[in-house]
C-alpha cells in the first residue's frame, strides 16, 4: 500500500549490492584520501537507508487503515455468499426441474411433427410420381405429345430414388393402365423417347430443318439423356464443319492460281472461324438447356473434327508448297559467301562487296528462291497466328475461372484435349519447326545477300573545303537492309503469338547478328580498311580512313536500330542495356502491347525478356568492337598530332615576364600579355578543328562523342604534363595569363563537340578539371591560399588535387 501511495518501496526490495558493487572498499584503501572517500560513500548510503526507513514508518498508519477496510468487506461478502447458496438450493431447484420436463416434452413434440412432415412429404412425392407415370404413359399414347412426356420424366427425375424404388411407391403407383413398378415405367419411357428423339433429330438433320433440330435437341436433358443429346448434336455440327471445310478447300478450284498466295492460310482461318462461330453462337442454347459448362463436350467433339479437317489442310498445303523439299534445300545451303569471307585465304583478294553481280550469279546457282521462302513464311505466320487465336478462344471457353480472377496463366492454359490433339502435334511438326528453320535460313541468307550487295556512301571527303554529297548518317546499304529484315522477322515471329517460336527465333537472330553482321564488320575493319599510314609519321589514305569511319557508323547505328526495333515491338519506353543490366524490373516487361498478343503474363514476360536480351547482347558485342575501332582511330590518326598541336599553341609564349622601371619594358610586357592572351586559343582552335571536324562530318554524333572522349582524356594528360613542365618558369603575372590561356584552350576543345552535335558535351569539361584547378592554385592570392591550407571553402574549389599536389603546384610559381 505504501508503494501505491507514492512512497519508496520496502527496504527488503533493495538489493544490498546495488550501491556496493562499485563502491570503494575501506580494507583495500592505500591512502588517507581513499579512506575519506570510502567514509563519505558510507555516510551517503546511511542517509539513504535512514530516509527509506522513515518513509516506511510513516506509511504504517495508512497500511493498517486499509487492512481494516479489507476485513470489513470480507465479512459483508460472506453474508451475501450464504444468502446466494440458500436461494440456489431452495427457490431455483424446483424451477429447474420444471424447465427440464417442459423441454423434454417440446423435443418429443418436435420429433413427432418432423415424422408427420416427412410422411406427408413422402406421400406427396408418391402422388407426384404416380401423376408423372400416368402422364408419361398418356402423353406417349394417342396424343404423342413428346414435350409433355419429356416434362413428366423431368418432374419424376426430381423425386429421390429412395422414394421411386421404395415399397410404398411400388404398392401405390401401379394401376391397371400402368401395371409396372414406377422405376420400370420411367426407364422404359425414357429409353423409348430417347430412340424416338434420335430418329427425329437425324431426320431433321437430313431435311435441314433447323427448328425441328432445336426442338428435339432441347428434349434430351429432360429425359435424363444429356450425354446422348450432346453427342448427337456434336456429330451434327461436325458435319457442318466438315462440309464447310471441304467447300473452302475445293470450292475455288478454278485452277492452280486459286491456290497461290494465302489460299491455304485462308482455308485454315475459315475452319477456326466456323468452329468459333458455332461455339459462340450455340453455346448459350446448350448452357441454357443442358446446364453450365456442358458446351465443353461439344467443343471436344468439334476439336476431333478440327483435327481431321485441319490436318487435311496442312498436309495439302505442305505438298502444294513443297515444304519438305525447301527444308532440305535450306539445310544443304552452304552460305559460300559468308564462309569464304572469313577464310584467311580470301583476305588478300578484292573485297566481295565491290562485286555484286558475281554474288547475285552465285545466289542463282544455289537454287534457293528467297521469294518462295518469304511467301511460305508469311503463310505459316498467318496460320500460326490463327491457331494461337483459336487456342486462346477455346481455353477461355473451357477453363472455369471467376470473372474477377486475374490469373491469366490459369485462364488461358490449354485444355488437355486441345494440347494433346493430333492437330496440335501436326501444327508443331508442320508449322512451328519449319517456321523456325526457314526463319533462321531466311535471316542469315538476307544478311549474306546484304553484304554481297553492300554499297558504301559516295561523295565523302575529309577536305573541309569540299561539301559532302551524301546525307547523314553515313553508313553502308547493308545496315539498312539487315535491320529491315531484323524488324520484319521479329514482327512476323511475334504476330504468331507462339512463345515457342519467339523464344527460338530471337536467340537465333542474336547469334547470326553476332557471328555474321559483327563478324563481317570486324573483318572489313581489320583487313579492308584498316587506317594504317603508308610511311612513319604520315596520315592513312583518305578513302581507307573514310571506309573505316563508315564501318564505325555501321556499328553505332546498328545498336540504335536494334534498340528502337525492340522498343517498338515490345511497346516499352525503357530498355535494359549492357551497361545497365538491372535497369528494368522484370515485373514491368509484360507491356500492354505484348499482353494483347500473348494473353498469359508469364509468356509475355518471357518474350519481352528474350527481346531485351537480344538488344543487350548485341550492344555488348558491338561496344567491344566499337571501342577497339575508336582506339584505332585515336592511335593512328589523332594521337600523333596532339603533341605538335599543343606545342604549336604555346609556341613562343612565356609566363615569367620580368618587369623593371623602364617604361618601354612595361609597355613591352603589356603587349606580350595581349599577345599571349590572344594567341594560345586561336592557334589551338584552328589546329584542333582541322584535326577533328573532318572526322565529325563523317561519324555519327554518338560515335564522334566516343572519339572526342578518348581524345580529350589524352589531351588533358598532355596538358597536365605541360603545366608541370613550367616549374620555376612562372611568376604571379604569368600565372594569371596561364589561367586565361588554359580556360580558352578548354573552351576550344569542348566547342568541337558543340559543332558536331555530340551528346554529353558538358561532361568533357570534367577531363580538364585537374588542369583548371592547377591554374587556380597558381594564381591564388595569399589569403585564398591560406584558406586552402586550412581546409576552408577555397579548398573545395580544388578538391581534385591532393594536398601534396597543391603544395607542389603552388611552389611552381616564383614569387
Amino acid at each position: 500500500m505504501a508503494a501505491t501511495n507514492g512512497h519508496r518501496p520496502p527496504l527488503s526490495n533493495i538489493s544490498p549490492t546495488e550501491d556496493t558493487a562499485s563502491s570503494p572498499d575501506i580494507f583495500n584503501a592505500s591512502s588517507v584520501a581513499e579512506i575519506k572517500a570510502t567514509l563519505s560513500h558510507l555516510h551517503t548510503q546511511e542517509a539513504s537507508v535512514t530516509a527509506r526507513l522513515d518513509a516506511l514508518v510513516t506509511s504504517q498508519k495508512d497500511l493498517s487503515r486499509e487492512l481494516s477496510r479489507l476485513d470489513l468487506l470480507r465479512a459483508n461478502i460472506g453474508t451475501h455468499a450464504s444468502t446466494t447458496r440458500s436461494i440456489s438450493h431452495g427457490m431455483l431447484s424446483e424451477a429447474a426441474g420444471t424447465a427440464d420436463r417442459i423441454s423434454s416434452a417440446v423435443r418429443r413434440l418436435d420429433l413427432e411433427q418432423a415424422r408427420v412432415k416427412a410422411t406427408l412429404e413422402v406421400v406427396e412425392q408418391v402422388a407426384e410420381l404416380k401423376a408423372c407415370a400416368l402422364g408419361v404413359a398418356g402423353s406417349m399414347g394417342a396424343p404423342q405429345d413428346w414435350e409433355k412426356a419429356a416434362s413428366y420424366l423431368h418432374r419424376a427425375a426430381q423425386i429421390p430414388p429412395s422414394v421411386v424404388n421404395g415399397a410404398f411407391a411400388a404398392e401405390m403407383v401401379p394401376t391397371a393402365e400402368v401395371p409396372d413398378p414406377p422405376s420400370v415405367t420411367l426407364d422404359n419411357a425414357a429409353e423409348s423417347l430417347c430412340g424416338l428423339f434420335l430418329r427425329e433429330f437425324e431426320k431433321a438433320v437430313k431435311e435441314n430443318d433447323g427448328a425441328k433440330i432445336t426442338r428435339f435437341f432441347k428434349l434430351f436433358p429432360l429425359i435424363g439423356r444429356s450425354e446422348v443429346g450432346l453427342d448427337v448434336y456434336g456429330r451434327y455440327v461436325c458435319q457442318g464443319v466438315a462440309a464447310k471445310a471441304r467447300a473452302n478447300l475445293n470450292g475455288a478450284t478454278g485452277g492452280v492460281q486459286t491456290k497461290d498466295g494465302f489460299f491455304y492460310a485462308n482455308a485454315f482461318s475459315r475452319l477456326f472461324e466456323h468452329i468459333a462461330q458455332i461455339v459462340d453462337g450455340h453455346g448459350g442454347l446448350v448452357e441454357h438447356h443442358y446446364g453450365p459448362h456442358k458446351m465443353g463436350r461439344v467443343i471436344e467433339r468439334l476439336q476431333m473434327e478440327a483435327d481431321v479437317q485441319g490436318g487435311i489442310i496442312l498436309d495439302t498445303w505442305g505438298d502444294e508448297r513443297h515444304v519438305d523439299r525447301k527444308l532440305m534445300d535450306i539445310k544443304s545451303y552452304a552460305f559460300t559467301f559468308l564462309v569464304q569471307s572469313f577464310l584467311p585465304a580470301q583476305r588478300p583478294g578484292p573485297p566481295h562487296s565491290s562485286s555484286p553481280a558475281p554474288a547475285a550469279a552465285a545466289a542463282d546457282e544455289e537454287g534457293v528462291d528467297m521469294k518462295e521462302i518469304d511467301g511460305v513464311l508469311n503463310e505459316m505466320g498467318i496460320m500460326l497466328s490463327r491457331w494461337s487465336l483459336y487456342c486462346r478462344f477455346l481455353a477461355d471457353k473451357c477453363n472455369t475461372t471467376d470473372e474477377d480472377d486475374e490469373n491469366d496463366d490459369k485462364r488461358f492454359t490449354l485444355p488437355d484435349f486441345l494440347r494433346e490433339s493430333p492437330l496440335a502435334h501436326k501444327v508443331n511438326d508442320r508449322l512451328v519447326a519449319p517456321f523456325n528453320a526457314m526463319t533462321t535460313f531466311f535471316f542469315r541468307r538476307s544478311v549474306e545477300k546484304a553484304f554481297q550487295l553492300d554499297e558504301s556512301p559516295s561523295g565523302l571527303t575529309l577536305n573541309l573545303q569540299r561539301p559532302l554529297k551524301a546525307d547523314p548518317p553515313h553508313i553502308t546499304s547493308a545496315v539498312d537492309d539487315i535491320m529491315y529484315i531484323v524488324n520484319k522477322v521479329i514482327q512476323q515471329s511475334i504476330s504468331t503469338s507462339q512463345e515457342a517460336v519467339v523464344t527460338n527465333v530471337i536467340p537465333t537472330l542474336s547469334r547470326v547478328l553476332g557471328s555474321d553482321f559483327i563478324g563481317m564488320t570486324q573483318r572489313k575493319m581489320r583487313d579492308e580498311c584498316y587506317p594504317r599510314a603508308p610511311t612513319h609519321g604520315g596520315n592513312p589514305p583518305e578513302q581507307i580512313l573514310i571506309s573505316f569511319l563508315v564501318q564505325i557508323n555501321n556499328l553505332d547505328l546498328g545498336v540504335d536500330y536494334i534498340r528502337r526495333i525492340v522498343q517498338n515491338n515490345t511497346g516499352s519506353k525503357q530498355l535494359r542495356t549492357s551497361t545497365e543490366p538491372h535497369a528494368i524490373d522484370t515485373s514491368t516487361l509484360a507491356t500492354p502491347h505484348l499482353l494483347s498478343i500473348f494473353p498469359s503474363r508469364s509468356s509475355a514476360t518471357r518474350v519481352a525478356g528474350a527481346l531485351h536480351s537480344l538488344a543487350s547482347s548485341f550492344e555488348s558485342k558491338v561496344t567491344d568492337l566499337l571501342t577497339d575501332g575508336i582506339q584505332v582511330i585515336f592511335n593512328n590518326v589523332i594521337k600523333p598530332r596532339l603533341r605538335p598541336i599543343l606545342a604549336d599553341a604555346f609556341r613562343d609564349i612565356e609566363y615569367h615576364p620580368t618587369p623593371d622601371n623602364d617604361p618601354s619594358s612595361s609597355t613591352h610586357m603589356d603587349d606580350d600579355t595581349s599577345q599571349s592572351k590572344e594567341l594560345v586559343k586561336p592557334r589551338f582552335a584552328a589546329s584542333w578543328s582541322d584535326l577533328l571536324v573532318p572526322l565529325a562530318r563523317i561519324l555519327t554524333p554518338s560515335a564522334f562523342d566516343r572519339v572526342l572522349a578518348v581524345t580529350i582524356a589524352y589531351l588533358a594528360r598532355l596538358l597536365e604534363k605541360r603545366l608541370y613542365s613550367y616549374h620555376s618558369r612562372i611568376n604571379a603575372l604569368g600565372a594569371a595569363r596561364l589561367e586565361r590561356d588554359i580556360a580558352g584552350l578548354v573552351s576550344a576543345a569542348v566547342d568541337v563537340g558543340y559543332v558536331a552535335g555530340a551528346p554529353g558535351r558538358y561532361r568533357h569539361r570534367e577531363a580538364f578539371t585537374r588542369c583548371v584547378q592547377m591554374t587556380l592554385v597558381m594564381s591564388m592570392d595569399e589569403d585564398e591560399w591560406d584558406e586552402v591550407l586550412r581546409g576552408g571553402e577555397a579548398a573545395e574549389v580544388v578538391e581534385k588535387l591532393g594536398a601534396e599536389e597543391r603544395v607542389r603546384v603552388r611552389g611552381m610559381v616564383r614569387r
